[in-house]
């Protein structure tokens, strides 16, 4: 049975995330205390493949996914899910809301959820913890009065009960996950793929929109674009892309190919389905057939076969 890494504790967004990811086939899902031991873990060959998470539609994406996807070997993402983001917020048994003084979790769920401590528990005082699940555990153990925590926890820590479900102050919010391995080939081409990378620029006038032109001229559409220093020296950073398209496409590896003669370094993360499979959008002159008849021609040109 393969294991595959996920950030832990049992209880968290990313538990139930990467059970969605792997449903598909059994496998032994393994905590680990942050994304980094998770991605450790793929790299070493401990586990087959990581679920973790790296945007969340009210908190932006999550740096120590960012930073550790580009640290030592590489790593490919090979599926993403998206999830809802609602939590629960558990106490031990008996506890009413006035007598609730601390409350403890992740920073993005504490982000997520201030409008409701405040209206509902507004003597609490916050804390952070390295997870939800470990906010969870931690109530349980005694040290905090509450947790906010992902609806699965309450399964982890029965010892624990809802004190009120379907907390967030943003209805709609969701969390995208990846599930990351080793280099291999990539999954086929679904007509509804997301191609990821990153790429570290020179800091020269232009050089940015040099860029993404490179997208644009081939129709290709940007749906994400964050930076993050490269922590090797001040003001140089690494940009991460999403973008419509799979790297067996024509114009999606002609863009590839582009990025990385314009770029220092560029870093390939992976093709692989959207979760919500909706299919790119391509105007018939970036279509795969307008490519190969335009190869074909040049080719015929480069040959002396001109009509």
């Amino acid at each position: 049975m393969p294991r595959i890494a996920y950030l832990g504790p049992s209880g968290t967004f990313t538990e139930q995330a990467t059970r969605a990811l792997t449903a598909d086939f059994d496998a032994e899902l393994v905590p680990h205390d942050d994304v980094r031991q998770a991605l450790a873990a793929v790299r070493s060959g401990e586990v087959v493949a990581a679920g973790v998470p790296v945007e969340n539609s009210v908190e932006g994406s999550v740096p120590a996914t960012m930073d550790a996807l580009v640290s030592d070997e590489p790593v490919v993402a090979v599926a993403e899910t998206v999830l809802p983001v609602v939590f629960d917020v558990l106490v031990r048994p008996g506890t009413r809301p006035e007598e609730v003084s601390t409350v403890a979790s992740h920073p993005h769920a504490i982000a997520q959820v201030r409008g409701w401590l405040e209206a509902n528990l507004p003597r609490a005082e916050v804390h952070f913890a390295g997870s939800t699940a470990a906010a969870a555990a931690a109530v349980r153990d005694g040290e905090y009065d509450a947790a906010v925590a992902a609806p699965i926890a309450v399964e982890r820590y029965p010892s624990l009960e809802r004190l009120s479900a379907g907390v967030a102050d943003v209805r709609d919010a969701f969390t995208r996950f990846l599930l990351v391995r080793r280099p291999s080939p990539p999954p086929e081409p679904t007509g509804a793929d997301r191609t990821s990378v990153a790429a570290v620029i020179s800091d020269e006038v232009g050089t940015l929109a040099l860029l993404l032109s490179e997208l644009t001229l081939r129709d290709i559409n940007l749906s994400r674009i964050e930076s993050r220093p490269t922590k090797d020296r001040l003001g140089e950073y690494r940009f991460f892309l999403d973008f419509d398209g799979h790297v067996a496409d024509s114009r999606v590896g002609d863009a590839l190919a582009a990025l990385r003669r314009r770029c220092s370094e560029v870093r390939f993360l992976g093709s692989y389905p959207k979760a919500d499979r909706a299919p790119s959008a391509i105007r018939p002159s970036a279509s795969e057939q307008a490519f190969r008849a335009s190869a074909r021609w040049l080719d015929d040109i480069r040959a002396g076969r001109i009509a």
